[in-house]
């Protein structure tokens, strides 16, 4: 039986720093090549704010698995049907936002995860286990149990505060700060420098050294990454195909502007 992927979770158990990008516009069939010849290890696959359907997402993953990077898909609930159909289409990891506290994470966990860790309905045969024939059926459960990748959002003051709980549990891979939500909700909405946000952002932090976790977010520029690394990000999202297209297009137009002669 040929096996599905694992790197995502090998990266999650490693402190080693991991460098992606966001997908929130750009579906199209080449991109998985694109990010990988860019040097990206993996991807966050937005189905949050993007508007990306399961369709085109099931098209993304094939794409991004040709291209050998992993896929972090957030879905846009916690609703069992988002949860679990997006790892049936062979999503490596799946994010949920604004995760709150353990109970909601477990509920996440149920809904991803085959028994006895989890109530997720089995599919087999299908995109998550390479459309695998034969193989005995518990054995196959478990290796998808082992493949999935929990990233929980940290994007809220409740969240901050039960971080810990959240690291703790086994099935919570990754605990993920969403700046502008957690910002908002401390109300000091982009206010990234202000002592509360700095002191949720050391919370979180020390949650996941004590238990042993990943912790990621999504970075703006190199400067704040190699910053959100030294407190103990290990997954650097690095911007996200719009605002990189717009900032290269920006510069060239801008210097091509700058220096062509008009003719006269």
């Amino acid at each position: 039986m040929p096996m599905a992927r694992t790197v995502l979770k090998s990266m999650a158990r490693s402190k080693k720093p991991k460098f992606g990008t966001f997908i929130v516009e750009f579906s199209t069939p080449g991109i998985g090549h694109i990010v990988k010849a860019a040097g990206c290890e993996f991807v966050l696959y937005d189905m949050e704010h993007s508007g990306f359907g399961f369709e085109t997402a099931k098209h993304a993953m094939r794409s991004f698995e040709a291209a050998g990077v992993s896929v972090i898909a957030r879905v846009p609930s916690k609703d069992y049907d988002q949860i679990a159909r997006i790892a049936d289409m062979g999503a490596e990891g799946v994010m949920l936002p604004m995760v709150n506290n353990a109970a909601e994470a477990r509920q996440i966990l149920d809904c991803l995860k085959y028994g006895p860790e989890g109530k997720r309905g089995v599919a087999l045969g299908v995109a998550h286990d390479n459309y695998a024939i034969s193989g005995v059926v518990s054995d196959r459960l478990k290796a998808a149990n082992k493949r999935t990748t929990l990233f929980c959002q940290i994007e809220t003051a409740e969240g901050v505060d039960n971080a810990d709980a959240m690291a703790a549990m086994d099935g919570v891979d990754c605990l993920w700060v969403g700046h502008f939500d957690l910002s908002s909700s401390l109300g000091i909405p982009g206010e990234f420098g202000h002592k509360k946000f700095k002191n949720a952002i050391d919370k979180v932090a020390a949650a996941t050294r004590k238990h042993g976790k990943a912790l990621g977010r999504l970075v703006p520029n190199v400067e704040t990454g190699i910053e959100y690394n030294k407190i103990g990000f290990d997954f650097i999202c690095y911007s996200g195909d719009v605002w990189l297209l717009q900032s290269a297009l920006s510069n060239g137009i801008e210097q091509l502007r700058k220096s062509c002669v008009t003719k006269k």
